[in-house]
């Protein structure tokens, strides 16, 4: 990634937008981005697919983030305006078909070519097996545990990290050792258990794995996110990231441990068949 100085005075194009998730339909314009490409992210402090600098993974171009509290009062001229200022080499505006921009959003895509004097790409619609490619439509497939539909859309796997935190210790004890973790500012998955990747500190590798997240109803009823690695136990220091590969089931009351035990293994024999697959 270029330095913040040596970009603003290289990059010819940008795309702009809020790009939570960078999804399939957020890659399409990037697509249209050129070498010294940039992407401007327009951040609403609403974001929790890829919330904060988490966007920075999914691509090759250097992020610049415009909070929104800071522009929102700034007419559509004005706007370009400033992104004309801290660009000065712009020849180039990347935009989606429904971006609006300016106080109360008074600005659309197609006032652009009157208000930018370089050209002007707007990105109809992407879509998957007809269906349009929204990040709203992200989050309400997470919300139902529609893991494979939402990364279809995402065109990667649906991914949270957080820090990691002592679990009850039953786990260890009588069922299966797992890593738990402390999750902030993304949006969670339905409550159930899945078959996952976990990556634990600094590794580069993920684990295959199984995990749950939801409110301990059958031990102590507290909410949990936990992993338990189906490659064995490693030293697990302060980071976790979980990506998850599919759904498994719902979560639900047991009547003993025992039968708790025996659906974990259950679990466990299903992600490992789906996370096989997965990594052929």
């Amino acid at each position: 990634m270029l330095s913040t100085a040596t970009a603003l005075k290289k990059i010819d194009s940008v795309a702009i937008g809020g790009f939570d998730g960078m999804h399939i339909g957020h890659q399409r314009l990037f697509s249209h981005l050129g070498e010294y490409g940039a992407i401007v992210v327009i951040e609403s402090g609403f974001a929790n697919l890829t919330p904060h600098q988490e966007r920075e993974r999914f691509s090759r171009y250097p992020l610049f983030y415009y909070p929104l509290e800071n522009i929102r009062h700034l007419e559509g001229a004005e706007f370009v305006r400033r992104i004309r200022e801290d660009f000065p080499q712009l020849k180039r505006i990347v935009v989606g078909y429904d971006f609006h921009f300016g106080k109360n959003r008074g600005s659309s895509c197609h006032d652009l070519t009157d208000l930018f004097d370089g050209e002007v790409v707007v990105v109809e619609p992407v879509c998957h097996h007809g269906d349009s490619v929204h990040a709203h439509k992200i989050r309400a497939k997470l919300q139902i545990g529609d893991i494979a539909g939402a990364n279809a859309f995402l065109g990667h796997n649906y991914t949270i990290h957080g820090s990691v935190i002592a679990g009850q210790g039953l786990g260890r004890r009588a069922l299966v050792p797992t890593i738990n973790l402390h999750v902030s500012d993304f949006l969670l998955p339905k409550e159930g258990v899945y078959a996952t990747l976990t990556r634990i500190d600094d590794e580069e590798h993920y684990h295959p794995s199984v995990s749950f997240i939801g409110h301990r109803v059958t031990t102590d009823g507290s909410f949990a996110i936990e992993s338990h690695l189906l490659d064995g136990e490693v030293s697990v220091e302060r980071f976790g990231a979980i990506s998850f590969l599919g759904w498994i089931r719902e979560n639900r009351k047991f009547e003993s441990l025992e039968a708790l035990r025996c659906a974990i293994a259950l679990d466990i024999d299903t992600a490992r068949r789906i996370c096989g697959q997965m990594l052929l």
